[in-house]
């Protein structure tokens, strides 16, 4: 060990998969002090980030859910089946938890607990940390790293019914600070109150309210360190960390238009806010890409995808062919999880399926998810694996 040089050293520990570099640290003590340095933890992440990524899953069930798989993709070389072997984690101390998503390596647990809510884990070096709890929770999440302070920030938006009567309140506009404003209503309306808390700090801050109502996502989209929600109204909203505030993103013209399409999600394809449609026949998912980030002329349609039923809802529901598809299985219940390097995509349909799309020969392919044996519904997030823990940060 001696005799290599320590950069070499990093180098090769960096391209270890994570489960390969937490063992790393049974070796010798001098690799267990490496994997807590800070330049191979920033080093291994970049080397993740430009693999495909793994997924950690959650299966869904009153006697199980309290259980996190690690899902690796893997390729048969005879006859190129994409199979997914889902090794169980251990799991932080908790009654209850819910996998909201994940950032860096650490995973955002909404948890049943007298004391706290939230709590941020690592399941590879297993270190976490709980959150203060707030006083109230309905709504939406978000999770992300601020590079101008290199701290962790968790937002939630909750959501409230105002009366109809004349009311004074705190306003979020969008790009500008916080100003106090009276307004009559004459109807009760939707308003969503924007909460944020710095990781390290005790207590939350509250941002105010804004007019719209956030769809949920399976999710999370943080893309160019903002989180990306569409409204109830089909609008994109961006919220950046570094100056807690929003801002409306142009949209695609297909979900402005009267095209007929629907706006499904907000996605991430390598690193590019995309935007899902569907048209109103139920027939084909659209995937748009923002080349450019914020600017509207660098919309793309990517991909069209076309009907397709996995094996286990034909078996199901005794449905063979695809021109029955959009009968058992409307779009609606299709996530986009990930764009693959070799151009491929990856789909969950419902939760008891994940497929690959082949977007250069337009075939789909089921993927065998296996949890030690066991066959179960579950909810997947990407991810990419890492050392880092809450108190330190990924220069990425």
């Amino acid at each position: 060990m001696d005799r290599i040089p320590q950069e070499l050293t990093l180098d090769i520990l960096s391209r270890l998969p994570i489960p390969s570099l937490v063992q790393s640290k049974s070796v010798c003590q001098d690799w267990r002090t490496l994997t807590h340095d800070q330049l191979l933890v920033n080093k291994h992440f970049k080397q993740m980030v430009e693999n495909d990524p793994s997924f950690i899953l959650q299966i869904m069930g009153y006697s199980i859910q309290n259980q996190l798989y690690f899902g690796d993709l893997s390729s048969d070389p005879n006859d190129g089946n994409v199979t997914m072997i889902a090794k169980k984690l251990t799991i932080p101390p908790l009654l209850n938890f819910h996998l909201v998503s994940s950032c860096n390596g650490l995973l955002l647990l909404s948890a049943t607990h007298p004391s706290f809510e939230l709590c941020i884990y690592n399941p590879f070096t297993r270190d976490y940390i709980e959150l203060p709890k707030l006083s109230h929770h309905d709504g939406v999440r978000g999770f992300g790293f601020d590079p101008t302070t290199k701290k962790y920030k968790v937002v939630e938006i909750s959501y409230k019914r105002t009366t109809p009567f004349t009311f004074s309140h705190r306003v979020v506009r969008f790009g500008m600070r916080r100003s106090h404003q009276t307004e009559t209503s004459s109807s009760s309306l939707i308003e969503s109150e924007v909460h944020i808390l710095t990781v390290g700090s005790p207590t939350w801050r509250n941002l105010g309210c804004f007019p719209f109502r956030f769809m949920w996502q399976k999710s999370q989209v943080l893309v160019n360190r903002k989180l990306h929600w569409r409204t109830t109204t089909n609008l994109i909203m961006s919220f950046d960390l570094a100056t807690e505030q929003f801002k409306e993103v142009p949209r695609p013209d297909v979900i402005t238009s009267n095209s007929g399409r629907r706006f499904h999600e907000l996605v991430i394809l390598r690193g590019c806010l995309s935007a899902v449609s569907f048209d109103g026949n139920n027939q084909e998912l659209e995937i748009w890409v923002m080349k450019e980030y914020a600017v509207k002329d660098s919309w793309v349609k990517q991909f069209n995808i076309g009907a397709y039923v996995p094996k286990i809802f034909q078996s199901n529901y005794q449905c063979h062919s695809s021109s029955n598809s959009r009968f058992y299985l409307p779009k609606n219940c299709i996530q986009v999880l990930c764009l693959l390097r070799n151009g491929g995509i990856l789909l969950q349909y419902g939760n008891k399926a994940i497929v690959f799309y082949d977007s250069h020969c337009r075939t789909f392919q089921d993927i065998q998810v296996t949890f030690e044996g066991i066959s179960s519904c579950f909810t997947a997030v990407a991810h990419v694996a890492s050392l880092n823990s809450t108190d330190t940060f990924v220069d990425a």
